[in-house]
């Protein structure tokens, strides 16, 4: 399909993980590709094995770079179709009573304001039947132990992206995706290993009743179709991409 063609697409974060799976799959569908991270070689590396896509450095939390951001993507393709605000970071997973205060406002800065900064600063660019698509987390609808500061900030992108909706709509469609656990760098960061300990893992699929973590292809081809026509009646939705985790 080429659902995307002559369309232009946003993606923060998109040098590795979810975020590279994202830009991939926009540009296998006929995007032109803004690859947006912190890790401006890790950017260049996806944006260089794509059609038609810049690499573009950004700290998500900082609003000038934010501006310099659009301002670069409309020098580079007049307007923008879609933002994928997927940019995030967790903290290691511990008790909050034992979390440092500048880790918890980091959380914020990063996973929330970003979503923020990205609306603001985009929309005055983005035409009629334009999409704003969010990563949150499953654990911002049923959070656990050890995320609690993690947890409220993906709480904090869903009632923005439904929000936002109401605000936006009929013009712009915002809607976020809620990912389980997925074997990414990400997942590590929390973990602090470069590997999930097997009886950890274990133990959190034995909570998917689909019975795998998440891949980076299955977030990709959620952003993909709420960006699509086909999801074109759907605004303010927290899609669950978890197997089922949520369900129990």
């Amino acid at each position: 399909m080429n659902r995307f063609v002559n369309k232009s697409v946003i993606v923060t974060g998109a040098a590795s993980g979810f975020g590279k799976a994202i830009a991939e799959g926009f540009a296998r569908e006929g995007a032109s590709v803004v690859v947006a991270d912190v890790d401006l070689d890790g950017a260049r590396v996806v944006a260089d094995a794509l059609p038609k896509a810049i690499a573009v450095r950004i700290d998500v939390a900082d609003e000038a770079q934010t501006r310099e951001m659009v301002d670069a993507t409309i020098a580079a393709f007049g307007k923008i179709d879609v933002v994928c605000a997927n940019a995030g970071v967790p903290h290691r997973a511990k008790r909050m009573i034992y979390m440092d205060t500048a880790d918890f406002d980091r959380m914020f800065a990063i996973n929330v304001r970003s979503v923020f900064l990205a609306a603001k600063y985009c929309v005055p660019h983005m035409p009629e039947g334009g999409s704003i698509i969010s990563t949150a987390s499953i654990g911002g609808k049923r959070p656990r132990p050890g995320l609690t500061p993690y947890n409220a900030s993906k709480g904090a992108v869903i009632t923005l992206t439904r929000g936002l909706a109401v605000e936006l709509a009929p013009k712009i469609r915002v809607n976020c995706v809620c990912p389980v656990s997925s074997a990414t760098g990400f997942d590590y960061t929390m973990s602090g290993q470069r590997e999930m300990n097997p009886e950890v893992e274990k133990s959190v699929i034995a909570g998917i009743p689909m019975g795998r973590r998440a891949t980076p292809a299955d977030v990709a081809d959620a952003f993909l179709f709420l960006a699509s026509d086909e999801a074109k009646f759907l605004t303010g939705v927290a899609l669950d991409v978890d197997g089922g985790r949520s369900i129990q």
